[in-house]
């Protein structure tokens, strides 16, 4: 039986952000892969990533990544 985590507004807030930019980045790969040739890397809009970097922070994570993926497993189904 697996238990949800029970996230504090500040990492529900880091959770969403960083989903955010994952989707987001995955865009950018769909869309940079184009026809063959005219491969150009990702673009993730510096505010994607500030929001994240601000989430993470409020929620006291930055530089704590093994306690944000176990705050992540346990949010829930995403992707």
């Amino acid at each position: 039986m697996t238990t949800a985590a029970v996230l504090t507004d500040h990492e529900r807030t880091a959770v969403q952000a960083y989903l955010r930019l994952l989707h987001t980045v995955r865009a950018g790969f769909d869309i940079s892969a184009g026809p063959p040739g005219a491969a150009r890397p990702p673009v993730v809009p510096p505010s994607v990533l500030a929001e994240a970097d601000r989430a993470l922070e409020a929620a006291g994570l930055t530089g704590n990544e093994e306690e944000f993926f176990r705050l992540l497993r346990g949010a829930g189904p995403h992707a």
